[in-house]
């Protein structure tokens, strides 16, 4: 039998197509309104605010360069273009899914080398530093996706045919040791660091919560802040790890084990699972935090040419300039209110 012949029903490949479509489209719109977020506000972006923007710009780069062909294959009933375009699908998949995992590593470091002292307000992560990051996590991709081409593990169609990635079930031993250093320096290590990260995070606001309460009675504005965004942080990252861990717990099996042992279908499970992780952080983004849910709604005004985006505009231009009324005690509050915004647009519009 072809091995990219597909092995579910029609109707099951028919459905995987629109699933892989709806993921696609979702990815593909939910991430070019991050970067348009990014590009409006990029004169007043803060240094580790990049790393999110490259977070974006790796999950649309696996949703643009993937999926059509993915959901062309899912409704051709078999893998369209042959050895090539598995080679180049599994590559492809395999850059943008180690570029992920890393961007998520560096993001916990930062936050958490910025944590240390919150209420600082010098900068302590340069542009310079975050530019060499984001070159070091694309060249750190790139060179994981290039080993099997060189000959240290290989790329395969997945089991029920619509898919290729690594070759799993080939590398239980020819490519044993890639199998066994690419999950640990991929997967293993990096969600250590970044659960090390965002629990010195937590203790650390704990600490300044309980400082700040015994000092003052009331909680600083700045550690609210910090606390929501340590939520977005953990649940960009779950969200991330939780539909790659199916994924890789079946790679794992079929290395261990017979391949065959697994459904065609109970297969394709967690593979989708894994491919809708490109869809989560611009949702995350858009329910936690209302800077970007206002941008967003802004941005949708002005695309529809109603009135509504003119009013937004006048709100986004008092965001951006603030000025208060001493003779009115009202719009004081008001201002204070879309000062606390700023600072949440700044730090926190992209996660």
């Amino acid at each position: 039998m072809d091995i990219y012949t597909s092995t579910l029903s029609p109707a099951l490949d028919v459905g995987t197509g629109c699933y892989l479509l709806v993921v696609a489209v979702l990815s593909i719109m939910g991430n070019l309104l991050v970067l348009i977020m990014a590009f409006k506000k990029s004169s007043k972006m803060k240094p580790p605010e990049l790393l999110s923007v490259n977070l974006a710009v790796t999950d649309l780069g696996a949703a643009v360069t993937m999926y059509p062909l993915a959901v062309a294959s899912a409704w051709s009933h078999r893998w369209l273009g042959g050895d090539v375009t598995c080679i180049y699908y599994g590559l492809v998949g395999f850059f943008f899914g180690v570029a992920s995992i890393m961007n998520l590593t560096v993001l916990a470091t930062v936050r958490f080398i910025v944590s240390l002292n919150m209420q600082s307000p010098k900068e302590k992560i340069s542009w310079m530093k975050v530019k060499m990051l984001c070159i070091w996590i694309w060249l750190y991709a790139l060179i994981w996706s290039l080993f099997p081409i060189l000959g240290w593990g290989r790329y395969g169609p997945e089991p029920f045919g619509l898919s290729c990635s690594l070759a799993w079930a080939q590398m239980k031993h020819e490519g044993f040791s890639f199998v066994i250093f690419m999950f640990s320096f991929n997967l293993v290590l990096p969600i250590v660091i970044i659960i090390c990260c965002y629990f010195g995070i937590a203790i650390k606001l704990y600490f300044t919560y309980k400082k700040s309460i015994s000092n003052s009675n009331r909680v600083p504005n700045i550690i609210k802040l910090h606390r929501r965004l340590l939520v977005i942080a953990v649940l960009i990252s779950t969200g991330f790890i939780g539909c790659w861990a199916p994924y890789g717990m079946v790679s794992l099996w079929s290395i261990f084990h017979d391949s065959n042992s697994i459904p065609p279908e109970v297969s394709l499970l967690p593979c989708m699972f894994a491919k809708s992780s490109t869809v989560y952080n611009p949702l995350i983004y858009y329910i936690f935090s209302r800077s970007f849910k206002r941008e967003v709604k802004q941005l949708r005004g002005w695309c529809l040419g109603s009135t509504s985006c003119q009013v937004s505009n006048n709100i986004n231009n008092s965001i951006y300039m603030i000025t208060a009324d001493v003779r009115n005690p009202q719009p004081e509050t008001a201002a204070q209110s879309s000062s606390r915004e700023i600072t949440e647009l700044r730090t926190m519009t992209l996660g």
